[in-house]
């Protein structure tokens, strides 16, 4: 049985430029398992329910991002969305969820980043001189 608690339904609302992105990101999220989606063209949005242990609001918003579409940036819509990410940050870890792993361009970042740092086996000596005897 499913926890009603861990079941979430949430508007996603896009910017008014470029017009016509409801349908197109109501399309793309209907493709994902475990979330249903409904338009709300007069809104600007998409309503979408999903249970907390399959996706998360931040999760589907980076989604949409990623695949070029454009959200409210308004300070209203901001706070409400932080709000939002923390409160189900938070309840996925009151119940002992797993993390999510990294996007797998994030992960790429941080090997990126580390491979350019100085650590253990770096050494800026020139061959030449390390061979001098």
């Amino acid at each position: 049985m499913v926890d009603p608690d861990l079941k979430k339904k949430r508007e996603i609302v896009f910017s008014k430029f470029p017009p016509g992105q409801v349908p197109e990101a109501a399309y793309d999220l209907y493709k994902l398992e475990t979330v249903e989606v409904d338009q709300k063209l007069d809104k600007r949005a998409v309503e979408v329910a999903y249970e907390l242990t399959d996706h998360t609001l931040r999760e589907l918003d980076e989604h949409l991002v990623d695949k070029g579409f454009h959200l409210d940036n308004t300070l209203m819509t901001k706070l409400t969305r932080a709000l939002i990410y923390y409160v189900e940050e938070t309840q996925l870890h009151n119940i002992g969820a797993p993390e999510k792993r990294l996007k797998r361009s994030e992960q790429e970042g941080y090997v990126h980043a580390w491979e350019q740092r100085p650590h253990g086996d770096h050494d800026d000596t020139p061959p030449e001189w390390r061979e001098y005897k």
